[in-house]
């Protein structure tokens, strides 16, 4: 165990114990991807033995003693310290015991109707509608205002409680069951996808009254002083019905509570990473965490959905992977962390070794398969596809697999049919409405590629993939003050990204802006440079860039600019920088080899423009240099023998005289 990690047998034990007793209270509640994931966490620890110290000599009797310990701290159904919910939830076992089973059954609604009456809010509801509760926190939430949201104790309400008297176990489960009967008729009432009628306006009509039925559990319970008893399982929900209503300041204000309250709950941990929008939102709200293990994994998470993948990043995570060396969680997020930087090679070998360990696992398959596709390995992403649809063909995750490969045999139709299919199963499977907006470019469907990227931005605005296509799609339409905003929030998402500052270049070169061209084509090279201080100047001159390897498809521009801008010296230095990629930077170990790319289309323009440069200039050495060097190249063969004549006959009037 490394030194950065003190992290003992007992602390092991512990958060094993924390880790089942959670995973037992989210199954309880029917939050089974979090009751997942916990017992996948738990099962990653290490034997406990290989947290004891060297010396360590236990008998294998009491480690086995140990081990029952545990087991039994660990029942079928979690227990509560506090006294009058033990009661409650010891009443209502056997009703608990049906509700869940309708639960699990999908019968939601009569879930719901074992423990509350069927019109539960029927008396609120005539109070308030949905616009009220939207409205002004949505505006708030997009910073139109400084309103800010009280905590509970100090916030006036006027709402009653029409809820009965219920544990806080029986009433999650009731509440939930009803928001899900809500997603479940939005589902239904949901037209086809991209259908002549699909908007994506289909609203959960459940919200206002579940939210205003806990409004008025919080205020009972705040005014009879039990609120600081409260589980954090209601505040979580609070919240996703907040962020469902578009609420997200207050959204994010129960899904702190809920964290502080009980922090082993990963879903409110997920839906409060849903709500940070850049690296400032999530700097900011660190400091307001629980200080715990969660709040690390949280980090990792939230860091990796932002696209982050500095060394920092990289240290914590494997900090983590020493607390849980098998975890598949964090083993994926390494992978993503390599994808995210352009590290594909590193990215496929964690994922192969993922699927050798568990192959019936697709969780973040698709993932890999986006990898795949860029690697352009087809047969690895045919295997793919087929151990997916073996596994389960009705999974998300599997038609997007398939679909890609479709997409790379370039049957785009069929790829979009697999996308559509993952869209039926689930309509916020973010990366299906990305992929099939490409497939659209791809088709030439401009109408439908940026209805599927407009999706895609709604279900998650971090999506950069989105932001770039919907850039791309205008362009195509020649809207390029339209592509320009696309662009501009792509590389807000990913300042390092090379791409993204291409293309933002390019844009602003066809809207007739060439010194924002020329940073953003500056900004584009200094990504090459992965992670430089935030301080370098888009300005400075060529010689700052002339002992690493540059990218000559971005050089030529930049020069191309100069040159329209009128600044000749400096394009013929930015022309000189090209030529020099052919050999690449000075090595000072001479059996290194050379990181050159040689002669391309690019570097033999720029030599033509140097040896007219030139020529224009006097320097009829160099520029009869540059033209035979263009004829031994084969580029531009003929220019260079026209420049060549040229050259001569100067030379000839010049030594007549």
């Amino acid at each position: 165990m490394s030194e950065s990690v003190n992290f003992t047998k007992e602390q092991a034990a512990s958060i094993y114990k924390s880790l089942l007793k959670a995973s037992v209270q989210c199954s309880e509640r029917c939050l089974y991807q979090s009751a997942k994931w916990l017992a996948e966490l738990a099962s990653s620890l290490p034997d406990q033995a290989d947290f004891g110290s060297p010396n360590d000599t236990e008998s294998d009797s009491s480690m086995r003693d140990e081990d029952l310990s545990i087991s039994e701290n660990i029942p079928i159904f979690s227990t509560t310290d506090d006294p009058e919910e033990s009661r409650l939830e010891a009443q209502e076992a056997g009703k608990y015991l049906l509700a869940k089973s309708y639960f699990d059954c999908r019968e939601f609604d009569r879930c719901s109707a074992v423990f509350l009456p069927l019109n539960p809010t029927s008396n609120v509801l005539s109070s308030i509608s949905p616009a009220s509760k939207t409205q002004t926190p949505t505006k708030a939430a997009k910073g139109k205002g400084k309103a800010t949201v009280d905590s509970p104790e100090s916030k006036p309400r006027s709402r009653s409680n029409s809820l009965p008297r219920l544990s806080q176990k029986s009433l999650f489960l009731a509440l939930y069951a009803k928001y899900m009967a809500g997603e479940k008729r939005k589902g239904e009432d949901s037209e086809m996808i991209l259908g002549p009628v699909d908007n994506g306006a289909t609203v959960n009509k459940e919200l206002v009254a579940i939210g205003a039925s806990l409004e008025g559990w919080f205020d009972e319970r705040i005014s009879q002083g039990k609120y600081d008893q409260n589980q954090g399982w209601l505040e979580y929900l609070y919240g996703v019905i907040l962020k469902k209503g578009n609420s997200e300041v207050e959204a994010k204000e129960y899904l702190i509570k809920a964290v502080h309250l009980n922090p082993w709950i990963w879903s409110a941990w997920v839906e409060l990473q849903d709500l940070l929008g850049n690296v400032e939102a999530l700097r900011s709200l660190l400091p307001k965490l629980p200080q715990n293990i969660m709040t690390l994994l949280f980090n990792i998470d939230a860091n990796q959905t932002l696209y982050q993948t500095s060394p920092t990043i990289h240290a914590s995570l494997t900090d983590l992977e020493r607390i849980f060396p098998r975890s598949p969680f964090l083993k994926t997020h390494r992978a993503l962390l390599h994808y995210h930087n352009k590290e594909h090679e590193e990215a496929d070998a964690i994922f192969s070794s993922l699927i050798n360990a568990d192959p019936h696992r697709l969780d973040s398959l698709d993932n890999y398969s986006n990898i795949l596709y860029v690697m352009g390995n087809r047969p690895k992403l045919a295997f793919l596809a087929q151990l997916a649809t073996t596994t389960d063909k009705f999974r998300p995750e599997t038609c997007c697999i398939v679909g890609n490969y479709y997409s790379l045999k370039s049957e785009h139709e069929k790829a979009v049919m697999y996308f559509r299919r993952a869209l039926t199963l689930d309509r916020h499977f973010l990366a299906a409405w990305t992929l099939m907006g490409h497939e659209y470019v791809e088709m030439k469907n401009t109408h439908a590629a940026i209805e599927s990227y407009r999706r895609a931005v709604d279900i998650n605005r971090k999506d950069y993939r989105a932001w770039y296509g919907l850039g791309q799609t205008y362009e195509v339409l020649e809207m390029h003050h339209y592509a320009l905003f696309y662009f501009q929030r792509a590389a807000s998402l990913r300042p390092y990204d090379k791409q993204m500052w291409q293309a933002l270049g390019a844009c602003y070169e066809k809207i007739e802006k060439p010194v924002d061209a020329v940073k953003a084509y500056k900004r584009a090279l200094v990504s090459n440079m992965a992670y430089v201080e935030p301080t370098s100047s888009f300005g400075s001159g060529a010689s700052d860039y002339r002992d690493v390897v540059l990218d000559p498809e971005l050089l030529y521009p930049i020069a191309q600019l100069y040159e329209k801008l009128g600044e000749v010296e400096e394009a013929a230095r930015y022309m000189e920088m090209v030529l020099a990629q052919e050999e690449g930077p000075d090595l000072e170990n001479e059996d290194e080899e050379s990181q050159g790319i040689g002669v391309t289309d690019t570097t033999a323009k720029a030599r033509v423009w140097l040896a007219k440069w030139a020529f224009g200039k006097g320097e009829l050495g160099r520029a009869m240099e540059l033209a035979d060097e263009l004829c031994q190249d084969g580029y531009d063969v003929e220019e260079a023998k026209a420049l060549m004549r040229d050259l001569r006959a100067r030379m000839e009037v010049g030594g007549g005289k």
